[in-house]
C-alpha cells in the first residue's frame, strides 16, 4: 500500500511541474525544491511501509527499532554538532594507536598551532608527513641538515627520481653517496604546514626510510622532545 501511496505522489507531483511550468512557485516552494520535498515524502512513505509492514502483529518489536534508530540518528547530529570539540579527541586517540600519527593540542595562542607525535618502540619519532600531498611516513633527524626522501618516497610526491642530477655527496649508513637537490611545495604534519622547503633526493638503494631533517623543522616556531613526545609549534 505504502508503496502505491508513494508512486501515487510522485506522480501526481510530476503532472503539477509540468503543468505549473512556467509558474514561480508552487505552494510558496519553487519548482525544484517543491520536486525535492515530494520526492523525499515518497521515499519515507515507501520505506514506511516496507518497513512496518514486516511488523505486523509485533508492535513491541516495531516500536524498540523504531527507538533505536531515532537514538541512532540523535547521535549522528549530536556527533556532526560537536564536531570542532570531537575532533581533537579523535586525533588524540589516533596518536596513541596509529604510530606517527600527529595529535593536535591547544598552544593558548591564536596564532600559532601545535601537534604532538608520540615515540615509536624502537625509540624513533616517525612522522606521517604529507609532502606535496602525498602521505609519507619519515623518521624526525635532527641531524639531517635537510628532508631527505628515497627515489620511491620522492615519486609519490610527484618527483621524477630519473630525470634528476645527482651530485651533492651525503653519508648514509652503506658510505658516501649522492643525491639530487629539489624543492617540496608543501610540507605539513597535521596542521602544521610549511611551504617551499629545500630537500634532497637520494640515489636507489641508499636510503631505506626518508628523513624529516632540519630544513623543515628549523623552520617552526619551535620543536621540542619530552618523553616520549615530539611537540612542534607553528
Amino acid at each position: 500500500m505504502g508503496a502505491w501511496i508513494g508512486l501515487a505522489l510522485l506522480v501526481i507531483a510530476g503532472a503539477v511541474l509540468v503543468l505549473r511550468n512556467d509558474a514561480g512557485t508552487i505552494a510558496g516552494f519553487d519548482n525544484a525544491d517543491f520536486a525535492g520535498i515530494i520526492a523525499g515524502v515518497s521515499l519515507l512513505i515507501f520505506l514506511g511501509g516496507s518497513m512496518f509492514g514486516g511488523y505486523r502483529g509485533r508492535f513491541a518489536g516495531a516500536v524498540r527499532d523504531a527507538l533505536t534508530w531515532g537514538v541512532v540518528a540523535l547521535a549522528l547530529i549530536a556527533g556532526y554538532s560537536y564536531r570542532d570539540q570531537i575532533k581533537p579527541l579523535a586525533q588524540r586517540i589516533a596518536g596513541e594507536l596509529i604510530p606517527g600519527a600527529p595529535i593536535q593540542f591547544d598552544t593558548g595562542d591564536a596564532n600559532s598551532i601545535g601537534v604532538r607525535i608520540r615515540k615509536q618502540a624502537n625509540g624513533h619519532f616517525v612522522a606521517q608527513v604529507s609532502t606535496n600531498g602525498a602521505k609519507i611516513n619519515m623518521i624526525v633527524d635532527t641531524g639531517a641538515s635537510t628532508i631527505v626522501l628515497s627515489p620511491s618516497d620522492a615519486a609519490r610526491a610527484g618527483i621524477k627520481p630519473e630525470t634528476l642530477s645527482y651530485s651533492v655527496p651525503i653519508q648514509t649508513a652503506n658510505g658516501t653517496s649522492f643525491a639530487a637537490r629539489v624543492r617540496l611545495t608543501n610540507v605539513s604534519i597535521g596542521a602544521v604546514s610549511i611551504d617551499n622547503v629545500e630537500a634532497l633526493v637520494t640515489k636507489p638503494g641508499a636510503l631505506r626510510e626518508s628523513l624529516l631533517g632540519m630544513s623543515f623543522l628549523s623552520r617552526l616556531r619551535s620543536y621540542e622532545f619530552s618523553g616520549d613526545f615530539l611537540t612542534l609549534r607553528s
